[in-house]
């Protein structure tokens, strides 16, 4: 029988602690071994819960246990978060956690402390909830050099772009509604601003080139300017509007970047819409690989939660294989990446073109402004055009 201890009882460690208990059987043949929550540790009192009988307030009870084999992280955040991981595996004890900000930010850290301990710091919960995709990036995706990973990586801005596109809705009262039905938090800064994206799309940059690439390094842009009237536009030109975390190859450089993007009905991951995330990997040798489901949510992130600790119970004193070292990855300077924009402006046609060339025009029947593809630019171009031209109202960058 092996000990577990689950840090931190809110919607994800309830929902660890329901899976192992109601699955119990089906997880003890898969990992070989009985699974046991010894210790379930949270600052609050749960009277009448069922984890009543093994809470604990003290993180040093679990730590100097040495009955417990396997620490599940789902408190969330840095603090204290990564001094309760680190110190787990310098005792020896594998990790399984969902918390993105500490992988993004000390990913490649903790999995060498983990391996010179011969354990595993696992997190396949860290990144698109239920969707397994950190294991195939790190063990079933190795005979191909990645050359690039784009992600639907945020339910809730899903959601809401979702909502606007089949309604016509404007953004607040969309992002209102998003928060009515719990897909929004009521500060949703870290959702709308893409601050939850860009540091799942560094932990899958990290995986796919094996060094560390930095979140605050990755230009990030959200949704809270995107308009009913760019949705017009959008349904005028047959594509859809999505937040896109990626990472990709351009000119052997890496660029990284978080924005909304219009895709293409041909692009596998036009249609995937509400809270579902999808997440696509180009490999140089298998092509396009596609992974969508579940994004978020109590259970479907608890799930991947405890693959990961069955994965631990079959590895309990073997380190498996995780590709990132702490040596960074510098990302080539996003103004030198090029794409095709459409812009909206005010300007007459006469003055877009003398600006921005050959451009190719779309009508949406909105009085007093011209849309506008431009030809493939530089992001640092589109920069100084836009400023000469003074009167863009708005830009979204257009997918492949």
């Amino acid at each position: 029988m092996i000990k577990v201890a689950i840090l931190g009882y809110g919607t994800v460690g309830s929902g660890v602690f329901q899976i192992i208990k109601e699955n119990k059987e089906l997880i003890t043949n898969k990992a070989g071994q009985e699974i046991d929550i010894k210790y379930v540790l949270d600052l609050r009192e749960f009277p009448g819960d069922p984890c009543e009988n093994v809470l604990v307030h003290d993180y040093n009870i679990i730590l100097n246990d040495p009955e417990v084999e396997v620490i599940i992280e789902v408190m969330g955040g840095l603090k204290p978060s990564y001094d309760f991981v680190k110190s787990a595996l310098e005792a020896g004890k594998s990790v399984c956690t969902s918390n993105k900000e500490l992988v993004a930010k000390y990913g490649a850290e903790l999995i060498k402390i983990a391996q010179q301990h011969n354990r595993n710091f696992l997190f396949e919960a860290a990144v698109g909830g239920g969707i397994p995709i950190i294991r195939p990036l790190n063990m079933h995706i190795t005979a191909d050099k990645i050359c690039e990973i784009t992600g639907i990586l945020n339910g809730t801005t899903n959601y809401i772009l979702t909502k606007m596109d089949k309604e016509g809705a404007d953004f607040d009262s969309t992002l209102k509604q998003a928060q009515d039905l719990g897909y929004a938090e009521r500060n949703p800064e870290a959702d709308i601003e893409g601050y939850d994206a860009v540091r799942k799309i560094a932990i899958l940059a990290s995986l796919a080139k094996g060094k560390t690439v930095n979140f605050e390094e990755i230009y990030t842009e959200g949704i809270s300017k995107i308009t009913a009237e760019d949705f017009k536009y959008a349904k005028a030109m047959g594509r859809s509007i999505k937040l896109l975390g990626k990472c990709k190859n351009e000119d052997n450089q890496v660029v990284a970047s978080v924005a909304p993007r219009l895709l293409a009905p041909d692009h596998p991951l036009f249609n995937v819409s509400g809270v579902v995330n999808g997440i696509l990997v180009r490999g140089n040798m298998v092509g396009d690989l596609v992974f969508i489901g579940s994004g978020a949510g109590k259970l479907p992130t608890a799930s991947a939660v405890v693959s990961d600790v069955v994965d631990s119970v079959r590895h309990l004193n073997v380190s498996t294989t995780v590709m990132w070292d702490e040596e960074k990855l510098e990302l080539e300077d996003f103004s030198k990446s090029k794409k095709k924009f459409f812009v909206r402006s005010s300007s007459s046609k006469e003055d877009i073109e003398k600006v921005f060339g050959n451009v190719e025009y779309v009508d949406a029947n909105i009085d007093g402004e011209f849309g506008f593809i431009t030809e493939k630019i530089s992001e640092a171009t589109f920069a100084k055009k836009a400023d000469e031209l003074g009167t863009v109202i708005s830009r979204i960058r257009i997918e492949g």
